[in-house]
């Protein structure tokens, strides 16, 4: 089929973690090895860590205890692994671009910013118009306003969608704040939020949905509702694209190059969802092979964000006066904007 191309600009972006920012799976990988080394089971192979990558924690420990058969329950692996997670997890590093990515998206607020200045001008001069001349004609000044507007980019939302717990979302996060300070806190989406339904993590699409709708219910008072179709989603693992796909979104895959090499020669497949992760569910909300909705990038360095319709302004931006003042969050805390990176103060 030919692909789409007449998508609308980007509005928001919904990240998955793990894999994806941080550099957590052969961290995974290396807990899982030694578990399975103690109890004299062989290593695990990169086509069973597939079906574990970006599912819930209780989904993936279940695949992966019918695939190892190890001579202990379920309940004392978890105890094992995550013991061994405590040891690695607080040395996690964000993966390669990523910290410029999310320096870019979150300058993307400059466009709010500007918008805002625009409007506050220009009232003031409807205002002052009014006050010389109570009969004059404003209807010019209005419409020019709307002009402006409708010409300066948008701003580009971001929320977290992972579906790491809060207790290990924290171990490997808790030293790295300031990367993470980009995320609002309502618009952090973890695994055991109480607003997903069991059953109903990733590859379905409730997480990215509820992303969403974190992101739509904090906008600035005018700002249109976000459509999924003007999301895109970051993900590495395969169920998380097939649960972008299924939330109606457009899809980033960026996996590590052992999970691509498992699926080598499949990666339509993948990004338009249809390689079944979640069964026979409601497949009509899956794509179709090159369909345009996904694209695959080996790494986030250099993202091209104008292919998606994003515009990031200038870093020097940073420096004005408006990008300066903290924009008060719903948690209390006062995000800033200094040297390229959000700080919560």
């Amino acid at each position: 089929m030919a692909p789409r191309t007449d998508f609308p600009p980007v509005r928001a972006c919904l990240f998955d973690m793990d894999g994806l920012l941080l550099d957590t799976e052969d961290l995974y990988t290396l807990c899982v090895n030694l578990v399975l080394e103690k109890y004299g089971r062989p290593k695990l192979p990169w086509t069973i860590k597939a079906k574990l990558q970006g599912r819930p924690g209780p989904d993936a420990t279940r695949i992966f205890h019918d695939w190892a058969q190890l001579p202990i329950s379920l309940e004392q692996y978890a105890k094992e692994f995550y013991a061994l997670q405590a040891q690695h997890f607080p040395g996690t590093q964000p993966l390669p671009g990523i910290e410029k990515l999310l320096s870019d998206l979150a300058r993307t607020r400059y466009w709010e910013v500007k918008k805002e200045d625009v409007v506050k001008d220009n009232v003031e001069a409807i205002v002052d118009k009014e006050n010389k001349n109570p009969d004059a004609d404003v209807k010019a000044t209005v419409a020019a306003t709307a002009v402006v507007l409708d010409k300066l980019p948008s701003r580009v939302h971001i929320a977290l969608a992972t579906s790491s717990h809060e207790t290990n979302f924290r171990l490997k996060t808790s030293h790295l704040e300031e990367l993470f300070s980009v995320f609002e806190g309502h618009r952090r989406v973890l695994g055991d939020d109480r607003r997903i339904p069991p059953g109903r993590g990733k590859p379905l699409p409730d997480i990215y949905l509820l992303a969403l709708k974190t992101v739509n219910d904090s906008l600035p008072a005018g700002e249109a509702p976000i459509k999924p179709e003007e999301c895109l989603v970051f993900e590495d693992s395969v169920p998380g694209v097939e649960a972008g796909r299924r939330a109606g979104m457009r899809v980033i895959w960026c996996p590590h190059p052992m999970l691509k090499n498992v699926y080598l020669g499949r990666e339509a497949e993948v990004l338009a969802g249809l390689t079944g992760q979640a069964g026979n569910v409601d497949l009509h909300d899956l794509g179709e092979p090159d369909d345009g909705w996904a694209d695959y990038y080996p790494t986030l360095i250099d993202f091209p964000y104008a292919k998606y319709g994003i515009e990031v302004p200038l870093f020097e931006v940073e420096s004005e006066p408006a990008m300066q003042m903290g924009a008060q969050l719903d948690d209390g805390e006062v995000l800033q904007v200094v040297e390229g990176a959000a700080t919560a103060a």
